[in-house]
């Protein structure tokens, strides 16, 4: 059942306001689809458990192999000393590797396993929307793209791009 979250954003019918309230439902939308999907993930031996702050390290991992830790701060927008704790924690799950680089940095990369779990949950995933969306894979790329962008912009703001 659909909030009237028109009165939460303090619109009238129609106008600017309503707009905002769009966009509300479309970013409260997109919190519960994600919990729904993460809550549909499977589990077992198959699958490494991680935590919430794991997760969004290991996906700046996953995209941004060879990253420094400061970087996967920034993009995760996570304290580097939680980032750290994190990056710990996965190491010792087999999920990443780190290598001093030239100078003082540090690089991070996924391992055969992160790469390996990862292919398990989008498998996971991709069955899961399958039997709900069918074939309908027209609108699920229109929507890929405009998560995509929305993600982009979203991370952008934190490097001083467009």
């Amino acid at each position: 059942m659909p909030r009237d979250t028109k009165d939460a954003v303090g619109t009238d019918a129609g106008g600017p306001l309503a707009d905002l309230a769009d966009l509300a439902d479309l970013a409260d939308l997109i919190l519960n689809v994600g919990r729904l999907v993460r809550a549909r993930t499977p589990e077992g031996p198959q699958v490494v458990t991680l935590t919430e702050t794991e997760r969004q390290v290991m996906r700046v991992v996953d995209l941004y192999p060879g990253a420094a830790p400061s970087e996967i701060a920034r993009r995760t927008r996570l304290q580097r000393t939680n980032v750290s704790t994190a990056l710990r924690s996965l190491e010792g799950k087999g999920m990443v590797s780190r290598a001093a680089t030239n100078g003082r940095g540090i690089a991070v990369r996924p391992t055969e396993r992160a790469a390996a779990n990862l292919r398990v949950l989008r498998a996971a995933w991709a069955q899961e929307l399958a039997a709900i969306l069918g074939d309908d894979l027209d609108t699920v790329r229109q929507c890929t793209h405009l998560l995509s962008h929305l993600e982009q912009r979203l991370t952008a703001d934190d490097q001083g791009g467009p």
